[in-house]
């Protein structure tokens, strides 16, 4: 990234800390593409959670306690000797051909946990599995980098990377249930989302070694999770092909975050100018700057945005279409707000050329609620 844009992506965070991107941050943005707010936050490494605190907008985005610790015992239970139980589904209820297997915990090297020294590690590692040179078969919590934005981030997977068939897999343990082989879809999306940041990040680090990405680690995640109501692990192969393709797109749209920074009005900031670890910065100020962006407010956004709530007041404000989702805002094609929905329904409204076949409808809809309305009141 070149000075004057890194320069006003530091202006835009002011004086706060530079938060980094993780895996939960990327999976974000392929959740919600369109948002530019979101976009510039991330890039800038603005801390979310306190912009929206202090705007009004407290969110109680993130894992509780007892779901850490459920999901670390879980994990453990997995992990547990010498890997059986990992090794037992991906042999039963995946029928992958695992061979006796080596295991590597790269948690540290030679108990330094630093996370440069853990990354050139794993690389060597990793890239000498792939040439097929590897003593081991499961890597357990690899220590990985992406570029994003012009920054380095470094990506800790809560998994094994797990070799077999000369390819790598990427195995998410999570502590959800799958029930009677399903699992709940947000669950699944959220771990999956998460999951192709680090395909993205291996997939990068062979590319950088001369081997073909694509075709040393797989796009099927490998989901390991409760069956039913036990605490007996079962696994799933999702097919994360979109979700990975859709992430990579964005991640490009992220190395031109200088075309966003250049609509920016000059001297937009979103400093909390904190004295003594207490933002003194006006309210209304901070609201004025953070309306100034375009935000893309969908529902989903309240399970993986610490600003979802500041941007559904917005979007309530503007009478924004987005508050009812993409699957409504699409059937709607045309118009934007719920305003101009009752203005062309009620006929206040002239439509425009791409509006008409939308206005006869809604004016047809409105008839028939009106027809109904009355057919009520009279039975009533």
């Amino acid at each position: 990234m070149n000075a004057p844009v890194d320069d006003r992506l530091t202006a835009l965070r002011g004086s706060a800390q530079r938060r980094a991107y993780n895996a939960r941050s990327l999976a974000a943005l392929e959740n919600n593409p369109r948002c530019t707010l979101r976009a510039l936050l991330d890039a800038s490494g603005s801390d979310k959670a306190a912009i929206a605190e202090h705007a009004g907008y407290p969110s109680a985005f993130g894992q509780s306690t007892f779901a850490l610790a459920r999901g670390n015992a879980f994990e453990a239970l997995v992990k547990a000797n010498g890997y059986a139980e990992l090794l037992r589904v991906l042999r039963e209820t995946l029928g992958l051909t695992v061979p006796e297997v080596g295991n590597r915990d790269l948690n540290d090297v030679g108990g330094d946990s630093r996370q440069e020294i853990r990354h050139t590690h794993t690389t060597r590692l990793l890239v000498k599995a792939a040439q097929g040179s590897g003593d081991s078969t499961l890597y357990d919590h690899p220590m990985l980098r992406l570029t994003v934005g012009g920054y380095a981030v470094f990506l800790e997977p809560d998994l094994v990377a797990f070799r077999a068939d000369d390819r790598f897999y990427i195995v998410e343990i999570k502590s959800f249930p799958i029930i009677d082989g399903q699992a709940d879809p947000v669950q699944v999306k959220s771990a999956t989302t998460q999951a192709c940041a680090y395909v993205i990040a291996l997939r990068d680090m062979l590319r950088q070694a001369g081997i073909d990405p694509e075709a040393a680690v797989s796009d099927q995640i490998v989901l390991v999770a409760p069956k039913d109501f036990t605490n007996r692990p079962t696994a799933a192969f999702v097919d994360a092909r979109k979700q990975v393709a859709a992430l990579t797109r964005q991640l490009a749209r992220l190395e031109r975050i200088k075309d966003l920074v250049e609509l920016l009005p000059e001297g937009l900031t979103f400093d909390l100018a904190p004295d003594g670890g207490q933002a003194q910065r006006p309210v209304e100020e901070l609201t004025d700057a953070l309306d100034q962006v375009d935000a893309t407010y969908r529902p989903d956004c309240l399970n993986h945005c610490e600003m979802a709530f500041y941007c559904r007041a917005r979007a309530r404000e503007d009478a924004s279409l987005d508050i009812l989702g993409p699957e409504a805002r699409e059937q709607f094609g045309g118009v934007d707000t719920a305003t101009m929905v009752m203005g062309l329904a009620r006929g206040e409204l002239t439509p425009t050329a791409d509006q008409s076949e939308m206005a006869i409808a809604l004016r047809h809809a409105a008839r028939l609620r009106a027809e109904l309305d009355q057919a009520y009141r009279g039975a009533a």
